[in-house]
């Protein structure tokens, strides 16, 4: 922690960025967002097992853009985000810098070649019990996986909170907030919300990078990242495509090739 606190002071104090990104202590336990623009503010900096949220979300905002460079206090999936983010060419490389502590110290990663270097020699596979879940899933039969989301959605809020937590979810304008036409009804009734979890779903379809953020913002816990696990494996499956791995990567859902033999569809 001592080593993260000293490089946030270095890099404020020869101007290398303008605001470092990190955690502070919150409250219920959960450690919050920090934002550290002098030097002195460094101190209060702190990362245990708390520090759980995908900070990259941050970087698409654009109040937090206006502040300069920044350097990110990055877990192994803000990383895969960062690359996801950079793919869509929602970020360029010299708007930030990544910081990873370790038990050696703090490696800061300033290039997306290094980002994606480190990425690439990290486990990036679900953890036991996330593939017992998504196997315990995909053994389901079509009846019981709709018996089991419709059973989950009807208790949607439609608070929204999973798309606020989401660092892919950065549309200016949500399709929820289209009124002409309405695309998706605005109660928190059994049609609204399976179209609103559904349509999201899908729009993360190969591009979720398993943060846990929306489940973890969830007021009723349902488990939305077992649904978006799920789509992007089986994007891994048909297309050997895994996403957050690269800074340039064609969308496997959002790529045309003419000898493509679609045989997935068939």
């Amino acid at each position: 922690m001592n080593a993260l606190r000293e490089k946030a002071r270095e890099l404020l104090a020869t101007k290398t960025v303008q605001v470092v990104i990190g955690y502070a202590p919150g409250s219920g336990g959960a450690a919050r967002a920090l934002f550290v623009r002098e030097a002195a503010q460094a101190g209060e900096l702190v990362f245990d097992e708390t520090c759980l949220q995908n900070l990259a979300a941050y970087l698409m905002k654009p109040e937090v853009r206006r502040l300069g460079r920044a350097a990110l206090v990055a877990r192994p999936a803000t990383l895969r985000t960062i690359l996801q983010l950079a793919a869509e060419n929602q970020l360029a490389e010299s708007s930030l810098l990544a910081l990873v502590p370790g038990a050696d110290g703090v490696l800061s990663l300033s290039t997306f070649s290094a980002i994606e270097a480190h990425v690439a020699a990290q486990d990036n596979d679900l953890s036991a019990a996330e593939k017992s879940e998504l196997e315990k899933f995909a053994a389901m039969g079509l009846d019981e996986r709709r018996e089991f989301w419709q059973e989950q959605f009807s208790r949607c809020l439609k608070c929204y909170a999973c798309r606020a937590a989401c660092p892919l979810c950065y549309c200016t304008r949500c399709t929820v907030e289209c009124n002409q036409p309405q695309w998706i009804p605005v109660p928190a009734h059994d049609l609204g919300n399976l179209e609103w979890n559904v349509m999201r779903a899908m729009h993360l379809a190969g591009r979720c990078t398993n943060c846990g953020d929306c489940s973890r913002a969830c007021p009723v816990g349902i488990p939305l990242y077992l649904l978006n696990q799920k789509l992007c494996s089986d994007v891994l499956s048909s297309f050997n495509q895994r996403s957050g791995m690269a800074a340039r990567a064609d969308h496997s859902l959002s790529t045309f090739k003419p000898d493509d033999p679609e045989d997935f569809i068939r």
